[in-house]
């Protein structure tokens, strides 16, 4: 018997949804949300991005990652410098970088138990199906 699209996408639904409550409950112990620690790491990984950059990458609104990174700016965990004109660049404090780090283990940790019933080569070839309907797939943004 196949498994009908809507299923499939149910499906990916419902692990994404596994994942972000594992993550929230495992970040929470360290203070932060999943969006919170996304923040983080986009901040770490693209130093030069400007708030519309970290937007997209997060999948939120300029107005929503505004209102997000002045709430992060308030817990020392990032901090804001004067950019090219009147943009503004984010980087990570010295609290950042370690709540980031924390989290990138709690992240681990999740990520390893939900994907531990496949084999190497079977998240392999997940990790390739979902990149080529990422690559070839519509875009409805």
């Amino acid at each position: 018997m196949s498994t009908s699209l809507q299923e499939l996408g149910r499906a990916v639904k419902r692990l994404q949804n596994r994942h972000h409550n594992a993550l929230n409950v495992g970040l929470r112990t360290i203070g932060v949300s999943l969006v919170q620690w996304d923040a983080l790491r986009h901040v770490d990984q693209s130093p030069e991005a400007s708030l519309h950059d970290l937007a997209q990458l997060t999948f939120q609104t300029d107005q929503a990652f505004g209102t997000l990174a002045g709430r992060m700016v308030e817990r020392g965990l990032i901090e804001r410098l004067p950019g090219p004109g009147r943009a503004v660049r984010h980087r990570l404090t010295d609290h950042g970088r370690q709540v980031h780090r924390e989290g990138a283990e709690i992240v681990d940790r999740v990520l390893t138990d939900s994907f531990a019933p496949l084999t190497p080569d079977q998240r392999e070839l997940l990790g390739d199906l979902l990149e080529r309907l990422l690559v070839g797939g519509a875009e409805y943004e």
